[in-house]
């Protein structure tokens, strides 16, 4: 599908029941796409795992936790324990869940390994709605000019740092008028 293309109401392989699953597959950069009638997509047999009513986060995390080199934990793993609800990491690699919000911190070391392989970075960088975006787009500058700033006065371009010191009052008093 392109993405000018609207979605197909019924399955793009027996065109008479509604399509109902949707597949994404992106090999070597080259994305396609499929929709399907589920009977269509039990059919094909490539697809036969994503109608399993196994196949949740849970598992698919669990998964990929032991997929994660040992080497990349900080000592045994299974002993860590959060300090603040006892969950271990154990129990993490065999549910999928953790036990409260302090589990992210305890868990870091074993974490940030298996984040990094979900999403490719430890850090997210959504989008930001409306006004708020905004605001942080000009913090942004605001952050990007000063490192400016710095770099001139390191390298006595006195000139320079002034330009940029007044563009920094100019962004700092117009976010506070909005």
């Amino acid at each position: 599908m392109s993405p000018g293309n609207p979605v197909p109401l019924s399955c793009q392989r027996c065109q008479r029941r509604p399509a109902s699953v949707h597949f994404t597959r992106v090999v070597n950069g080259e994305k396609s796409e499929r929709y399907l009638c589920e009977e269509c997509a039990r059919e094909e047999g490539a697809y036969h795992f994503m109608l399993d009513p196994q196949l949740t986060v849970h598992n698919v995390l669990g998964g990929l936790i032991g997929q994660v080199p040992e080497s990349s934990h900080q000592g045994t793993s299974s002993q860590v324990v959060c300090p603040h609800c006892g969950y271990t990491y154990q129990r993490f690699a065999e549910t999928g869940r953790l036990g409260c919000d302090r589990c992210y911190e305890t868990f870091r070391p074993q974490l940030d390994p298996l984040v990094r392989r979900i999403q490719g970075a430890v850090t997210h960088h959504g989008k930001i709605p409306g006004r708020a975006g905004a605001r942080l787009k000009v913090r942004q500058q605001v952050e990007h000019l000063r490192d400016q700033l710095h770099q001139a006065v390191d390298a006595e371009a006195f000139e320079e740092a002034a330009k940029l010191r007044d563009e920094i009052r100019r962004l700092e008093v117009s976010s506070t008028e909005e």
